[in-house]
């Protein structure tokens, strides 16, 4: 199963230890593209618009910053790096080792700098969107998009994807042929805020209860077991099913 996740605005580091080192991440087929993103967003972040070119406000520049160090800040796991809403609600650290291991198979957070990463890959706190158009390279999705086809595709095995991205992130990568048909949004009506809560929520259920799902209605299933879940067709061919969760 693949259970993709956007990555939070929030980031955070552990103090000590090691830098990172990409060779031992997730995906190894994304290196090149990886090395491509992190030069521009090194060169820009120097820069004196930094902020500016990276869509945030001058209250941020801190955060920005932290994009001139990569090669040495302490690497964290992406657990511990990705924090806030969803992250709270997914609760890695409180899974049992079965559910843990689980969720590093299934879960895959999609992401501006890295393309995609798993949970246990040890990477930096960084400060880019998907959204960003990066002077030198362009639309950060666009650099992304031709590339992550060949390691999520794969990723997903037989069994569905359950896409649990923002619209943002979900620009990245669209599953095509035979994949397409077994992508299932995860929709939560008329929330903003809880939209993240619940989806955190939908994910960790998936990796404690640990049950496969072939088809999005053996997923609506699973899903319904701790949630009200309606499942809706795709609007038209090469587009996700959808399933709308409400919290009880």
């Amino acid at each position: 199963m693949l259970i993709l996740l956007p990555p939070s605005e929030s980031k955070s580091n552990r103090r000590r230890g090691r830098p990172a080192d990409p060779s031992t991440w997730s995906f190894p087929e994304l290196a090149e593209t990886r090395a491509r993103v992190a030069g521009h967003l090194r060169d820009v972040s120097g820069s004196p618009t930094a902020t500016a070119d990276l869509g945030v406000s001058p209250g941020l520049a801190d955060e920005v910053a932290r994009n001139l160090v990569l090669d040495s800040a302490p690497a964290t796991p992406a657990a511990e790096v990705y924090t806030g809403v969803l992250y709270d609600a997914l609760d890695l650290a409180s899974m049992d080792p079965a559910a843990r291991r689980r969720a590093n198979a299934w879960l895959v957070v999609v992401s501006a700098l890295h393309g995609a990463v798993r949970p246990k890959d040890r990477i930096t706190a960084y400060r880019l969107s998907m959204d960003v158009n990066l002077p030198g390279l362009g639309p950060v999705a666009s650099a992304w998009r031709p590339v992550l086809d060949d390691v999520l595709a794969p990723a997903a095995g037989r069994e569905v994807v359950v896409d649990c991205r923002s619209s943002t992130y979900a620009v990245a990568w669209t599953p095509t042929g035979e994949v397409a048909e077994r992508w299932v949004q995860v929709r939560v009506p008329g929330a903003s805020h809880m939209a993240k809560h619940t989806r955190g929520l939908v994910a960790r259920h998936l990796c404690v209860t640990g049950q496969r799902a072939r088809t999005p209605q053996r997923l609506a299933e699973v899903v319904g077991e701790a949630f009200d879940v309606a499942l809706a067709p795709p609007a038209r061919r090469g587009r996700p099913w959808v399933l709308d969760v409400t919290a009880r």
